[in-house]
C-alpha cells in the first residue's frame, strides 16, 4: 500500500470489500456502510442458512440473493466466492483488498468463535458457530498461497482499489476515513428477511 491513501470518496457509492477470512471484512463493512449510508451487505449470509452452524444454501438461491443486493444504487459488500465476481465487478465502482498473515487471520478464527459470545458484524443469526477442521485448514494451507492470485484478479478488474496488508494499516485506514468501529448485529433487513 502506499503512504497515501485515496480518498473514501475515490471509490464510488458502490464498494467490494475483499481477503483473506478473518481479517475484518465484515466489520468494515459495517463501518464504511455507515459512512457513506449505505447498506451492507455480507456474502457469507447470502451463502449460508441463518440460524445454521453456517449450511449452505442451494447454489441458484445464494445467486439470486448476491445479485439482487448489487442491483442497489449504494452499498457495500464483503466477500469473496470468486463464482459471483464477475457480476459484482460489473457494478462495483471500488475494491478494497484486506490482507494479514495466516496466524493472525486463525487467532482471529479462534477467538471469534470459541470465546465471542455476541453477535459480530456479518455472524448468522442465531450465532450457533463451532470450530471447524475445514475452516482451519482453509485459513492456514488453502487460502494464503491464492493470495497473489487474488490480487491479480481484482487489479485486471480495472476499478479504483486500495490494497492493505495488515491490521495497523486497517487501523490507518480507519482513522483516515474517520470511520468507527461498533460491534453490533448487522445483517441487513433485506438479508434476515431470506431464510
Amino acid at each position: 500500500m502506499s503512504t497515501e491513501l485515496p480518498t473514501l470518496e475515490s471509490l464510488g457509492p458502490r464498494i467490494m470489500i475483499c481477503g483473506p477470512s478473518n481479517a475484518g471484512k465484515s466489520t468494515l463493512a459495517v463501518a464504511l456502510a455507515r459512512k457513506l449510508d449505505a447498506e451492507p451487505y455480507h456474502v457469507d449470509l447470502f451463502r449460508h442458512l441463518p440460524g445454521t452452524d453456517w449450511v449452505q444454501r442451494p447454489d441458484e438461491e445464494f445467486a439470486a440473493l448476491h445479485d439482487a443486493a448489487i442491483r442497489e444504487e449504494r452499498w457495500v459488500m464483503d466477500g469473496n466466492y470468486s463464482s459471483l465476481m464477475p457480476q459484482r465487478f460489473a457494478r462495483a465502482t471500488g475494491i478494497i483488498l484486506l490482507g494479514d498473515n495466516r496466524w493472525a487471520n486463525f487467532r482471529r478464527y479462534l477467538w471469534r468463535t470459541l470465546f465471542q459470545r455476541r453477535s459480530r458484524p456479518g455472524s448468522l443469526s442465531g450465532d450457533r458457530d463451532s470450530i471447524k477442521w475445514g475452516m482451519m485448514r482453509w485459513i492456514l494451507i488453502v487460502q494464503p498461497p491464492k493470495r497473489e492470485q487474488d490480487r491479480a484478479r481484482l487489479r485486471a478488474a480495472g476499478l479504483p482499489m486500495v490494497e492493505l496488508g495488515s491490521m495497523a494499516q486497517l487501523n490507518r485506514l480507519y482513522r483516515a476515513w474517520g470511520l468507527e468501529r461498533r460491534v453490533r448485529p448487522s445483517a441487513p433487513a433485506s438479508a434476515r428477511g431470506r431464510a
